[in-house]
Order: C-alpha cells, then structure tokens, then sequence
C-alpha cells in the first residue's frame, strides 16, 4: 500500500496544524488544529475534514496548543474512535484547553446568531460544544519522552522535548516497510522552542531521518539573543513607560505558557523594585486554570511567583465588566494572544481609543488577525461590530515568543541531519518559508530535498500497489499569509465613515454616497 502524507493545515499559514499521514498499518494524524487569522481561514473550521474521521486510528499530539489540538473535539464527533497520544503535562493542559474552546464557539455562535436573527439570516451551529470537548478527553493517553511505544504493530513513535511549551514534542515515527521494502523513518518538529524561554529547555530531536517536516514560524527573522535579566529589563522599561502615560497596560496573551512566562518574570520585578506596586489582572479562566497546571510542574521557586499578591484572578464576566471603572494604572493580561476572541476584545474596545493608555504585543500576530493589523499601525479597526479610533499607544516585545527564529531553526534542521529523501517546511507564512528555504540552500541543503507544500497537497512517501483516494482541496489556501475580503470591508466601512465626517456638507456627503451606490450598481 501506498505511504503518504497530506498537508492539512499549517501550509502557507501558522495555525490549523494537522498531517494525515496515510501508511501500509492503517491512517494516523499528527496534530488536529484550530484555524486561526482572518475570517475565510477561520472558516476552514466549520467545514468538513478532507477525510473521513472514523478512518483515522489514532492522533498523534504535539502540544496543547489550540492552533494544534483545537479541532479535536470536532474530529470525535465526526466519528474518531481512537486513542490521542500526548505527553502528561498537554494531557493536563487539554482538561481545561478543550471545554474552554467549546464554551468559546458556544458563546461566539449565540452572539453571531441574535446579530443574524436581528439581520434576517439563518442561523449557524457550534464547531463543537463543551459537552464534545468532555467527551473527547476520554480518548487522551499519555507518553513518556524519549520511550518507543508501538501504536500497531508496524508503527511506532517516540517523543522528544521541542522546548516550545510544557508537553510540548516533536514527533519521531517508524514505519515497517512491506515485503522487500525498508522501514520509513520520519520526524515531525511540532512548534520548536527558542532554548531561552522562561521555563523549557532547549529542542531536541534524532538525527539520520528519511523526512524532515519542520515549523518555520520565523523562518524569516532572527530575534536579539538576551539574557533572563535583560528580558526583565525590556519588560520593565514597557510597563514603566505604559504606567507613566497615566493609563491602562492592555497585555493580549496567550493563555498558555505565555501568560504564565509573564507573571513570573512580573514577580521577579515586582520583587526586586524594578516596577513599582501595580494591580495585575488576569482576565482569562483558561489562563487560571493553565496556571494550576504549570505550578504542578515547575520549580517551586517559580510556582511561588505565580500567586504573587499583586496579582489578581478575574473570576467571572461580572467581574471583568467592572475593569472598565478603572481608568489608570492596571496591567491586563487578557486572552486571546492574537486579539480574535475572548475577553481581551473587551478590553481593547475600552482602551484601545485613549490615548494614554498601552497595548502591548508578544506573541506572534497572524496575517489578517487583529493583532496584526494593530501592529501595522491602523488607524480605526472594528471590535463587535462597532468602530473604534486607535489612539493607544501599540507595542510589541517578541522576544516572549515560544517560537524558534531563523537561526535557531536552522541549528535544529542542521542537527537532525542526514535527512535522506525530503525537508517539508511547513506552519509558516509563505514569505517566511521561501526566505527561510534559501537559507537552507546557502547551508548546501539541495534545492530537490527541500519542498513547500500547499493546504491539502498529498505527497506520496513511498509507493505501493495499491492506491490512495484522492482527497478534496479546500478553499481558503491563498489567504493563509494575507488579509483577506473581510478585512478589506472593515477597512472600507472606517474609510467610508471617517471620509463622510470630513466632508463639509451634507450635499457633499450624498453626491460621495450616490456615486459609491452607482459604482455598486455596476459591479
């Protein structure tokens, strides 16, 4: 039987992780993520899985993350049976990450449909409910690192420590070949860890593999190495600056890892009088929970600094609503990272049009997602629907990303080297892949081993006689690294009202009118 493997997420763009990898002992998936960005990939999420869920075996998990694990619950309810192999800490984590993100498309889909019973549109169901995400942390199993555990005969894995979060794994895989065939030995990176994060140790992985599929995030750009201390100290000098404008630090966070690394390094200047005393809130009951999770296992030094008094578990919507009294001199830390969902929209609509107030970036901001089009400097953008001038200050730090730059990267390619038959490159946007691609080639990495595969490309491993069904492209491919139509209509929508208050009259304002309703007629 045919070996294969098809790319469905995570090509062209950095979220929706998952590869369907299709062999002689039956078909596995590595990874089963959430599409995140602008509205046509988040799209992606409510159609059908270009394959059949009760086909898969069994799900390989590399980490916790919802760009990776978020279509989970869906892909159980489409008629997955199997087992999810994952580390014990994203075992952990997913106790709390999987019913958060069903409550989520929940809540999201309840607000979406009283705006489309207002608007005469029918109405649209959950990706999936709480109730789904319970059901589907049935089917989780832990793995030890660097152990072989036999998931058919015929196929194995080993985990080993991609130092991007905790649990977080690259994925090694054999594979027995037929009769007269020699076995095939792949590696899948996960999400590779820059080795200075607040609390994981640098990536690993074997060497001597037949393919290579690796991340390439920041495939493009290299980030200032700095020490813990100097990391503090950028950190300080943000929150300094933020609280001398005389008004509120917004911080997006990613409720996992991210929040946890900034409350700790938070401590540690709180501490130390680096940063006067300050209210810092913590808006997000996934990042609570997180929380719980990472004082189990780190060292109790750091578990310490995560109950420090200064800080404050926002426990409920009531109480977040009452952050909007306060007008100065509190520090948010609110989910979602990107600024796509959850509270954190809340909090920007209340700040983002204060001048004295800071939003402060530090994660990676996905193309057509509203931390990306914050960070290149809009004017005006549109929170639920309403229009909200930008006149906070924007910042952003990424030297708290949990991704690898391109140096990093390019060390972990190199020490897992030989590679004997292809490198895919893979969870970056094309513009990094491509750059990220000629550096391989500079590195006398041959133009044939290296390939960028496109949403839903198969490509065969190894070929047998008997042959694979075809599997479906979806749309959306193209708008993986880019904004897309909707972006386009939020921006024209605030160019529109911001060019009809500019106007001098109101004659003016229906001659602008009239000649937009004729060119709408034409189109």
């Amino acid at each position: 039987m045919t070996l294969s493997v098809t790319f469905c997420g995570a090509a062209g763009g950095v979220t929706g992780s998952c590869y369907l990898l299709r062999t002689p002992v039956g078909n596995f998936l590595i990874d089963c993520g959430m599409f995140q960005g602008n509205k046509t990939v988040k799209e992606l999420n409510y159609g059908p899985f270009p394959f059949d869920a009760s086909d898969i075996r069994a799900v390989l998990l590399t980490h916790a993350h919802i760009d990776h694990s978020g279509l989970i619950p869906k892909l159980v309810k489409a008629g997955f049976i199997g087992v999810i192999f994952a580390t014990q800490p994203t075992c952990d984590l997913l106790t709390y990450m999987l019913p958060d993100s069903g409550y989520i498309q929940e809540t999201e889909v309840d607000r979406l449909n009283r705006r489309n019973a207002r608007r005469g549109l029918p109405t649209v169901d959950p990706i999936y409910t709480r109730e789904d995400a319970e059901k589907a942390l049935k089917r989780l199993r832990p793995v030890e690192y660097h152990e072989w555990v036999e998931i058919v005969p015929g196929f194995e894995v080993r985990y080993w420590d991609a130092g991007h979060i905790l649990g977080s794994a690259s994925i090694e895989i054999k594979i027995d070949g037929e009769a007269g065939q020699k076995p095939r030995h792949l590696l899948f990176s996960g999400d590779i860890g820059t080795g200075e994060a607040v609390f994981n140790e640098a990536p690993e992985g074997p060497a001597d593999v037949d393919y290579l599929f690796v991340e390439t995030t920041y495939g493009d750009r290299e980030r200032v190495d700095v020490s813990a201390s100097e990391r503090r100290g950028l950190l300080a000098n943000e929150i300094r600056e933020a609280l001398e404008a005389g008004g509120n630090l917004v911080i997006p966070s990613f409720a996992v890892a991210r929040t946890q690394e900034l409350l700790v390094d938070l401590a540690a200047l709180f501490n130390s009088g680096a940063l006067p005393k300050a209210d810092v809130f913590i808006d997000s009951p996934l990042a609570q929970r997180a929380t719980g999770v990472f004082a189990r296992y780190l060292p109790p030094e750091d578990a310490h600094a995560l109950s420090h008094p200064n800080f404050h578990m926002v426990p409920d919507v009531e109480a977040s609503i009452q952050l909007d009294r306060i007008k100065k001199g509190a520090i948010i830390l609110s989910a979602s990272g990107m600024c796509d969902a959850g509270r954190v929209r809340y909090h920007l609509k209340n700040n983002l049009w204060r001048a004295e107030c800071t939003v402060l970036l530090v994660g990676y901001q996905a193309a057509g997602s509203l931390g990306r089009i914050l960070l290149s400097g809009a004017k005006s953008v549109r929170i639920h629907g309403d229009q909200i001038q930008v006149r906070a200050r924007i910042r952003n730090l990424d030297i708290y990303s949990g991704h690898a730059d391109q140096k990093t990267l390019l060390d972990w390619v190199k020490g897992r080297l030989p590679v004997h038959k292809k490198i895919f490159l893979t969870h970056g946007e094309n513009a990094a892949r491509a750059t990220f691609q000629d550096l391989l080639h500079a590195n006398d990495i041959p133009p044939k081993l290296l390939s960028s595969p496109t949403l839903d490309e198969t490509v065969v491993l190894q070929r047998g006689q008997e042959l694979q069904a075809p599997i479906t492209k979806r749309g959306g491919a193209d708008a993986m690294s880019r904004e897309d139509w909707h972006n386009d209509y939020a921006r024209t929508l605030t160019a529109l009202s911001e060019k009809l208050a500019g106007l001098g009259t109101n004659r003016e304002r229906e001659k602008l009118l009239a000649k937009l309703g004729s060119l709408i007629d034409r189109a």
